[in-house]
């Protein structure tokens, strides 16, 4: 024990010196002058949004109990979720992993053997020159075996750096997944929604073009028309017929889809959303922040900033290794022929002292693994600048895509009001003689392209929404944890 505490004075130099850390120093990374305070490009050419803080929970402006549901259901047993939430398990245990690396490093043994010698030996090593004989004996062995490695520039302290950032990036990763699948689950129900009032538009049409068709064969008859009136009039009720077939597998293609974003098997298609025949939608003006908010917000921007993190932490990895590692070694073992003598004085041995090793001086691997750390550092600064770029860009396009289609939602609701109200007019003057029979099947044509056009214009809307919400990147807060959803749940 005393030989142990005078090697403290010797290595209190090297202890020192492990405070030194090699490698950059990381600097968060400064954002493109229009994301600093500034409101959106799009904000100022209307007032469809407003520059208020976007809700942690977003899909709730629609006011739709199923719609909240729905992604509560699917943030808690998505599979996507499921995986990136592993993938931060597992970069968390590394974090863990790397800690140890600041501990030493023990290992107990014990061992016994039953060995035969021979006199013959003992003889070469100046033993008796008699002849040889065969004996047996026993051994017994303890030891302990420790060692610790001395972070004399910082490669571990790096290390632990790099770990963490993963981990921060791999969190990023997973709230970036919840923010996708909040998304397309309410786009797969407004789909489903937006498909049903196309599917109940074309019915209602057909409805009237069967009246229409009807009517025409009842005038052939009476011979007030023309077999050629009977055909165009049975052309435009099938031509709005096909479409109905398209929109049913559309709405069913939805449905499944939407089974499987919450865990559940396709065929088990949720009830409420099979009943519903409007699409979602926010009547009031929308929340959309600024660029300061959307940048710290976006997950996918959070993510190419920790790795960034990550990859500069890890040139400093790359550059301690340039210099000396300095490990600290020790061993106490008890070695005894018999049981009864193996914790006695004269069975103990040790050994104790610092080990030091370098690559020295032929560096090319270590300064080619530097210049790659630094490539790789670099990259992930350009990949972070394309992350905010990118957040930006898909913003204003979201907003501008939104604002287009609610200025074309407006126009043709009021085209679908006018060809409504022509149709009606021309089926009375129909009806009295005054237009001819060309004249009506245009009107209910007009009407029906009209009230088709709006309802697929309201699909848009919804559509461009729940895209607009998405390039917000919100809807990860508060994320109920995920967990494997049973097959056999409904």
């Amino acid at each position: 024990m005393k030989r142990l505490l005078s090697l403290i004075p010797a290595l209190a130099p090297a202890l020192v010196l492990s405070a030194c850390v090699v490698g950059p120093n990381y600097v968060k990374p400064s954002t493109p002058l229009t994301a600093s305070g500034a409101g959106f490009a799009e904000t100022a050419r209307g007032s469809t949004v407003a520059v208020t803080a976007l809700p942690d929970h977003w899909w709730r402006l629609y006011d739709d109990p199923v719609v909240d549901r729905l992604v509560t259901e699917a943030l808690a047993h998505n599979t996507d979720i499921r995986v990136a939430a592993a993938n931060l398990e597992r970069a968390r245990a590394v974090v863990s992993e790397q800690n140890g690396a600041r501990l030493p490093s023990t290992s107990p043994s014990a061992q016994y053997a039953r060995q035969q010698g021979n006199s013959a030996n003992a003889a070469a090593f100046g033993g008796s020159s008699a002849k040889p004989q065969t004996f047996q004996f026993d051994s017994f062995k303890l030891g302990f075996d420790a060692s610790y490695e001395v972070d004399l520039f910082g490669g571990v302290t790096r290390a632990v750096e790099a770990a963490r950032g993963d981990a921060q990036a791999a969190q990023a990763q997973l709230d970036a997944a919840r923010v996708a699948v909040a998304a397309e689950t309410a786009r797969a129900y407004a789909n489903a929604c937006s498909n049903a009032a196309q599917t109940a538009v074309a019915q209602e049409t057909v409805a009237l073009q069967q009246k229409t068709l009807g009517l025409t064969n009842t005038l052939f008859t009476a011979g007030r028309g023309t077999r050629r009136d009977v055909q165009r009039a049975d052309v435009l009720l099938a031509q709005t017929q096909a479409t109905i077939p398209g929109f049913e597998a559309e709405r069913r293609a939805s449905l499944y889809a939407l089974a499987v974003l919450t865990g559940l098997p396709p065929e088990q298609i949720d009830k409420d959303a099979a009943a519903c025949t409007t699409p979602p939608r926010v009547r009031d003006v929308l929340p959309v922040g600024d660029g300061t908010a959307l940048i710290a917000r976006r997950p996918d921007v959070r993510a190419a900033e920790r790795t960034l993190a990550a990859d500069t932490a890890r040139v400093g990895v790359a550059v301690a290794d340039l210099y000396p590692k300095i490990q600290l070694l020790g061993s106490i073992g008890l070695n005894s022929t018999k049981g009864s003598q193996l914790f006695k004085g004269t069975s103990v041995n040790y050994s104790v002292g610092p080990l030091i090793s370098w690559s020295f001086p032929n560096q090319t691997v270590g300064r080619a693994r530097v210049r790659q750390a630094r490539a790789g550092a670099n990259a992930s600064l350009a990949t972070f600048d394309g992350k905010v770029l990118t957040a930006l860009q898909e913003t204003e396009q979201a907003l501008a895509r939104y604002a287009g289609a609610l200025d074309r939602n407006a126009a043709l609701r009021r085209a679908e009001a006018s060809s409504s109200g022509a149709a009606k007019l021309s089926q009375l003057r129909f009806d009295y003689g005054a237009d001819s029979f060309l004249l009506l099947i245009q009107a209910e044509r007009d009407r029906a392209d009209a009230r088709a056009a709006l309802a697929q214009s309201d699909a848009a809307v919804a559509d461009a929404q729940i895209s607009l919400f998405k390039a917000l990147g919100g809807g990860w807060e508060d994320a109920p944890a995920p967990t494997r959803r049973a097959p056999s749940a409904q």
